[in-house]
């Protein structure tokens, strides 16, 4: 079989329902020079039964896995891969039509680039489309362009990349693929091995890809895991350049996710009545930022600790009738 141009990486967990769109977005390609190769990330009989309703298209294999990660199941999918370039799309996400052909023309046309990374729309079942795109919404307010080359600065700034991506096969080797000890974030870690490792990495502005917007929020134990992930995939980043303005980047985004990670943490913890703990978590907000709310609710729970607990349920209560009135204007 020729080399096709694109390896389309998909590991497939608790995506049945949403699995065939992601293939058919695939199939959609306005270019047919891909490959699609589906892991079956958890011995799903359903994923199996519905890749199998693409058998007639050679382009499209599969392979089995028990779960042990995303990192895990989208490595597999790249120890299979034939292309000159490859992409990472989860079961639940697509690709719109033109991704393939208006990556590759531009890496067929820089070969010094090594991955292009593009704009993605959130959208819902219903295919009802956010009002902002991915990159927007992580606070990039202005896309400098495909010329300009993204710095590891500006990504330890919190300045994300989405993680479908159009990557050359070598640099995909050159950022370690995406097995790391930082699930939840795993593009984002290997992004940041990439640019550490001197990749060049560009962002096309447009709306190439799209992601589901789930109804169902992350279970307690899933956000614990994904804030640990976050704070300590910028300190990966803080470890692998000792650029000065990379360093100052690294300690502005990880004071304020701490900040908001222990805000959120002590907001929670005075909804449970554990005072010790949301004071805790309202000292160590302090320490990253000098900020009103967590002065107040540090100041509440060491004086009057009773009258805060009870604002602060009457509060969310009020908040949330705010927010079922407002629609109706």
């Amino acid at each position: 079989m020729a080399q096709p141009v694109f390896s389309i990486l998909s590991a497939a967990h608790l995506a049945e329902p949403y699995l065939a769109e992601m293939i058919d977005s695939v199939i959609a390609q306005t270019t047919p020079d891909w490959e699609l190769i589906v892991v079956d990330n958890g011995m799903s009989d359903e994923v199996v039964r519905i890749v199998e309703r693409y058998a007639d298209d050679p382009r499209i294999r599969s392979a089995r896995r028990e779960f042990d990660g995303l990192g895990g199941g989208v490595d597999a999918a790249a120890a299979l891969a034939h292309g000159r370039y490859y992409a990472v799309v989860h079961g639940d996400d697509i690709l719109l039509p033109t991704f393939c052909a208006h990556t590759g023309e531009l890496l067929d046309a820089n070969p010094g680039v090594d991955v292009i990374g593009v704009e993605a729309f959130g959208f819902t079942d219903d295919h009802v489309l956010a009002p902002i795109g991915y990159r927007a919404l992580a606070g990039v307010t202005q896309e400098p362009g495909f010329e300009h080359r993204v710095t590891l600065a500006e990504v330890a700034d919190g300045h994300v990349l989405y993680y479908t991506a159009a990557i050359r096969a070598q640099a995909w080797k050159m950022g370690g693929g995406y097995s790391c000890d930082t699930p939840q974030v795993e593009d984002l870690a290997m992004f940041i091995r990439m640019l550490a490792a001197d990749c060049d990495i560009r962002v096309l502005p447009e709306h190439l890809a799209g992601y589901r917007l789930h109804d169902q929020a992350p279970s307690p134990a899933d956000r614990e895991v994904y804030e640990d992930s976050v704070e300590r995939v910028y300190e990966l980043a803080g470890t692998l350049s000792n650029a000065p303005e990379v360093q100052a980047a690294v300690d502005r985004t990880l004071r304020k996710v701490k900040f908001e990670h222990a805000m959120r943490r002590a907001r929670e913890s005075l909804l449970r009545s554990d005072t010790a703990t949301a004071r805790a978590n309202a000292r160590l907000a302090l320490r990253q930022r000098r900020a009103l709310r967590p002065a107040v609710i540090y100041a509440g729970l060491t004086i009057a600790p009773g009258i805060l607990r009870r604002i602060h349920p009457a509060k969310q209560r009020i908040s949330a009738l705010v927010a079922r009135v407002r629609p109706q204007h």
